[in-house]
């Protein structure tokens, strides 16, 4: 993978990261319920299980592409389409916040207990499978190893990926009532990065 694939794959996903889904609102309200240094056990697990689909999903797409090389390109348009389709639903959805309320106390949780949250929450997602059988085409070179490529891309989305959602743990008592306030906006612009990378990426060579 050159320099530029990986900026631009770097982009996409920390634009992905951001974007409201089910592994940030847990981190979101278990930083809220649990603080932050509890709530890496989530991020831990949520990261190994992205690693996890990341490489079913190219792996998958190796074995096609040992059959013939139309199937990436049909992968890359298909993906793309859907990637659009992605963008217009972040965009049109409602904004994302954790209301606290004075109900009674969420009991003491374990360590492993909210890794294993956080892994079944992306490893179990279908919507993160098809989003990255969508998303890794456009940056898969068939003519380099696809080991490699899987070792780039799953530690850069994985160190991306934890790092946001350690933000958003660490500030969870702060952005909640924010993201409620001034959400739609944010999805908006989550949404267009998604519309933009469906526009964009199939067109290249």
């Amino acid at each position: 993978m050159n320099i530029d694939t990986w900026l631009i794959y770097l982009l996409a996903a920390i634009g992905l990261s951001l974007s409201p889904g089910p592994n940030g609102l847990l981190a979101l309200t278990h930083g809220v319920l649990h603080g932050q240094r509890k709530t890496l056990f989530t991020i831990f697990g949520g990261t190994l299980g992205f690693v996890a689909i990341i490489a079913l999903s190219m792996f998958g797409i190796g074995a096609l592409l040992q059959t013939s090389l139309v199937w990436l390109t049909a992968l890359k348009w298909f993906g793309g389409a859907y990637l659009v389709w992605l963008g217009i639903q972040v965009w049109r959805s409602p904004p994302v916040g954790v209301q606290l309320t004075g109900g009674p106390a969420e009991p003491v949780r374990s360590g492993w207990s909210l890794f294993r949250q956080g892994a079944l929450s992306a490893a179990t997602n279908p919507k993160g499978i098809l989003f990255f059988a969508a998303f890794l085409p456009q940056f898969i070179d068939p003519h380099r190893s696809l080991l490699l490529q899987f070792l780039i891309m799953a530690g850069t989305f994985a160190l991306v990926e934890a790092i946001t959602e350690l933000l958003i743990a660490g500030m969870a008592a702060r952005i909640s009532p924010w993201l409620r306030r001034v959400g739609k906006r944010f999805n908006q612009v989550c949404g267009g990065i998604f519309v933009a990378i469906g526009l964009a990426l199939p067109l290249r060579g």
